[in-house]
């Protein structure tokens, strides 16, 4: 019964990644970098990553990558999705294990990471490393990015019992 409840809980987890993903469609972001975004979905990440460990995480961002992409984007929406998630995941498990940043604070470093995973995939799809110059723009906007999702993940923890059975 356990592993049912289980599955139902990443379900309703990476349904709620996707509807946070497209209602994040409508919020007009005004940036330098085409395509940037707060990422709202990355809420869920966060709240998966301090209530249900690595593989459910994992096991919800890529889900929600893939449906994501197939619903609202493609192929390479997909591909810098992957690259963006698979290095904020390792950053923020690693800097989560050293037990001294908050869920703010990892969040922050979920979001700079993950764009810093997304700017290293379009240098070599583009062939071209002066993209790397974005960095600096990236770094700010993954900040704002993660203290947002970081604060809106740790109120949602604190209110939501995860454990409950």
């Amino acid at each position: 019964m356990r592993k049912n409840k289980q599955i139902a809980l990443r379900g309703a987890l990476i349904a709620l990644a996707l509807v946070l993903s497209y209602l994040e469609s409508f919020i007009p972001v005004f940036v330098f970098v085409p395509g940037m975004k707060i990422g709202l979905a990355n809420i869920v990440t966060v709240i998966a990553l301090f209530t249900l460990g690595i593989k459910d995480t994992v096991i919800i961002s890529l889900g929600r990558i893939f449906l994501s992409g197939v619903l609202f984007g493609n192929i390479t929406t997909i591909i810098y999705s992957i690259a963006g998630a698979a290095v904020s995941l390792l950053f923020m498990i690693l800097v989560k294990r050293l037990k001294i940043f908050s869920v703010t604070g990892i969040s922050i470093i979920g979001g700079i990471t993950h764009n810093l995973g997304q700017i290293m995939v379009a240098a070599i799809l583009l062939s071209n490393a002066r993209i790397f110059y974005y960095m600096l723009i990236l770094v700010i906007a993954g900040t704002f990015a993660g203290i947002v999702t970081g604060i809106l993940a740790k109120t949602v923890m604190e209110r939501v019992d995860f454990n409950k059975e």
